[in-house]
């Protein structure tokens, strides 16, 4: 079995790997069009691209971080913020283009566990039992 810091940055891995890969692929090469039109809905068509964008950058950087690992704690508030922020935002106002409004609150709150057990794990090895 992996010692603690291998599981702690493969953690952060795969939790950076996700934000960069919906900022990357679904946000800026648009690749998942089905985020610009959640975005126009919520802030309106007109700012849907550049928004989309904007957001997709702030994605990267947010998943930079978690894989740099420095302020795990603040950088786990953050993209909890985002999360809960997103999932009500589009529940509430672009639910009809939502694949599984339940199913995407699931698995983000999976993915937020996830998240603080990454941003409040000890980064040594672990003590045999």
């Amino acid at each position: 079995m992996p010692k603690a810091p291998l599981i702690h940055k493969l953690a952060a891995i795969f939790i950076g790997s996700v934000w960069i890969f919906h900022g990357l692929y679904s946000k800026i090469l648009d690749g998942i069009p089905r985020h610009k039109l959640i975005v126009g809905r919520i802030l309106g068509e007109s700012f849907a691209d550049v928004a989309t964008v904007m957001i997709g950058v702030m994605e990267i950087l947010l998943g930079c971080w978690v894989i740099w690992g420095k302020h795990r704690k603040i950088n786990a508030s953050i993209q909890t913020l985002g999360l809960v922020s997103m999932n009500t935002l589009e529940i509430i106002l672009a639910e009809d283009l939502l694949i599984s409004a339940a199913g995407m609150v699931a698995l983000n709150l999976c993915f937020i566990a996830l998240i603080w057990w990454w941003a409040t794990r000890e980064n040594h090895p672990s003590q045999p039992n």
